[in-house]
């Protein structure tokens, strides 16, 4: 029988607000890199293009791979007004 590989580490779920005001969520084990491509490259985020400059609003880090996944669905399920009580909750 297989174990399962845990992957550890430093994993961050990100919320950015786009400048036309909409939300995006992801997940990144870099978050400076990953805004960097999200705003300076072609490898961010296709949902994001033409909506940049983005700006991060909201991240927590986690030292899971699967936590930071679960995560990340959980938020892309929020409602609009659901995000802004997490992103104002700090």
């Amino acid at each position: 029988m297989k174990k399962a590989c845990i992957r550890r580490g430093r994993f961050f779920v990100y919320v950015v607000e786009c400048k036309n005001g909409t939300y995006y969520t992801g997940y990144t084990n870099d978050l400076d890199r990953r805004i960097v491509e999200h705003n300076d490259t072609k490898r961010g985020a296709k949902y994001l293009r033409g909506k940049g400059p983005v700006e991060l609003v909201w991240c927590k880090e986690y030292k899971y791979f699967k936590k930071a996944v679960q995560k990340e669905r959980e938020i892309k399920k929020l409602r609009r007004y659901q995000k802004e009580a997490l992103i104002n909750e700090k």
